[in-house]
């Protein structure tokens, strides 16, 4: 699987006319090679020609690992004592980069190893890489596919063991506590993030963070969270009410619901990425809470949390089937509460199937 990977690489540099894509440790080099570095003071950067084999700065420790890759790499490895310039050079002279243009990733390559990049290859002309790589990750395989679906199956089922510890006095940061032990519990690997435990006032901010207040009762509680297994990633969000639901909440979180429905029903081969978001978003200018929408209605998921496509006013990419994405509608009322309903979607040849399975009402907790 790899191996083809690296061939629709070429491919794509090829058409964009590309000598050189340059990756640090992430999802992207893990997506091509199949291993995994950390990202710290020690920089480590991968080379991806148009011809000839791929090359790797790394510090002399990881040597053996990198050379569990399925394709020869050209290893140019450095010690803490001699620090990085050296071996930065010869794969420059390698290479033959020297005042070339360079494709980085722009969204996760540091001022560290461009420093390190232009200080022994210089200048360079930088060029993004991140149209190359989503081309390469947009479509997802069957595995990937196979992976997604195990994380969802751990996430809803830490999801319906966590429910009945709820209980209103107890802190959001208790109950996210709770949360990810259920997590670990029903066979995460990790964490996708941190779990997004609100209610109340704080549910009214959509990347509100737990924290040390009590859960009212009556309150809203919205739950955003998801895991990761063999490396892919899950991402649901539900929204609970603790004891009675007031009607107003009750008349909002349905409003929602329509608005996620709407927006899973929408999605089909071909069709802008943006006809998603319109149609999960007039549901709720409808309602007369258009302004409450604070949020695009989704964004692509698989190796990480965030990828493309993103579905939003102004994105065009027509989506295709293996594609990978939430729809996750919401309102927000400043002070007050919120409600928001993610699922995780497939497209299919016939449409869309969503990946989640949890029920989508609201339920009373606590």
């Amino acid at each position: 699987m790899v191996a083809e990977r690296w061939t629709r690489l070429r491919a794509e540099m090829a058409r964009e006319g590309l000598a050189v894509v340059a990756l640090v440790p992430g999802a992207n080099l893990f997506y091509l090679t199949g291993l995994r570095f950390h990202r710290a003071e020690r920089p480590i950067v991968a080379f991806f020609p148009a011809e000839g084999d791929p090359a790797l700065v790394l510090p002399a420790f990881e040597v053996e690992k990198a050379r569990g890759a399925p394709f020869p790499w050209r290893l140019f490895p450095y010690t803490d004592a001699e620090g990085p310039v050296a071996a930065f050079q010869r794969a420059g002279e390698a290479l033959g980069l020297r005042g070339r243009s360079v494709a980085v990733e722009t969204l996760a390559m540091r001022v560290l190893e461009w420093s390190w990049l232009n200080r022994a290859m210089g200048p360079l002309e930088v060029l993004p890489a991140e149209p190359v790589m989503a081309r390469l990750r947009m479509v997802k395989e069957p595995e990937e596919i196979a992976a997604m679906r195990r994380a969802v199956q751990v996430a809803e089922a830490a999801l319906a063991a966590w429910l009945p510890e709820v209980r209103a006095g107890m802190t959001e940061q208790e109950a996210a506590r709770r949360l990810i032990r259920a997590a670990f519990a029903a066979g995460a690997e990790g964490l996708a993030f941190d779990p997004i435990v609100v209610a109340g006032p704080n549910a009214a901010l959509p990347h509100a963070t737990p924290s040390l207040r009590p859960i009212g009762r009556g309150e809203v509680l919205i739950v955003d969270f998801g895991v990761v297994v063999e490396g892919y990633v899950s991402d649901i969000t539900r929204t609970f009410v603790v004891g009675a639901p007031d009607p107003e909440w009750a008349a909002i979180h349905r409003l929602v619901e329509a608005a996620n429905t709407a927006g899973r029903a929408a999605v089909r081969p071909g069709i802008p990425a943006e006809a998603v978001d319109r149609a999960a978003r007039a549901v709720i200018e409808a309602g007369g809470y258009g302004a409450q929408f604070l949020h695009r209605t989704g964004h692509g998921l698989g190796l990480e949390i965030h990828e493309p496509p993103y579905l939003v006013a102004g994105e065009t990419t027509p989506l295709a089937p293996g594609m990978t994405f939430t729809v996750e509608p919401g309102i927000y009322l400043p002070g007050k509460g919120g409600v928001r309903i993610e699922d995780e979607v497939m497209v299919t040849e016939a449409g869309g199937e969503p990946l989640t399975t949890f029920p989508r009402e609201l339920q009373s907790v606590g």
